[in-house]
């Protein structure tokens, strides 16, 4: 069964002090039916984050925060099994009411080393 990534996206001038016990309750019902559905395979918040560019000289530059040119950034995400694209938005649909942002729903390709 395909798996799909549901990422929670954050405004840039996102205000931690905003999320209330309400909210951190939502996201655990969703959670806990998520699991009960048998499509949940994994679930976490983020936090910290350093950015990685390459540089025309080669080497790296490290920065801190989620900086890459956009207006906001992925605060969380769930990886979920489900038949098809459209349970996938069905779960994200909900993830976005307990969540009150913003999220996106791409499905994961895995493409296997060859022997």
């Amino acid at each position: 069964m395909p798996q799909y990534l549901v990422a929670g996206y954050l405004p840039d001038d996102f205000d931690p002090s905003t999320v209330d016990e309400t909210m951190i309750n939502e996201i655990h019902a969703l959670n806990k039916e998520m699991i009960a559905a048998g499509v949940r395979k994994f679930a976490c918040g983020l936090g910290a984050t350093k950015s990685l560019r390459a540089q025309a000289d080669g080497g790296i530059l490290v920065t801190d925060g989620p900086y890459l040119e956009a207006k906001e950034h992925i605060g969380g995400l769930w990886i979920l099994e489900c038949a098809d694209m459209d349970e996938a938005v069905a779960w994200a649909h909900k993830g976005l009411i307990a969540t009150r942002g913003q999220v996106e729903v791409r499905e994961i390709f895995f493409m296997p080393a060859p022997e």
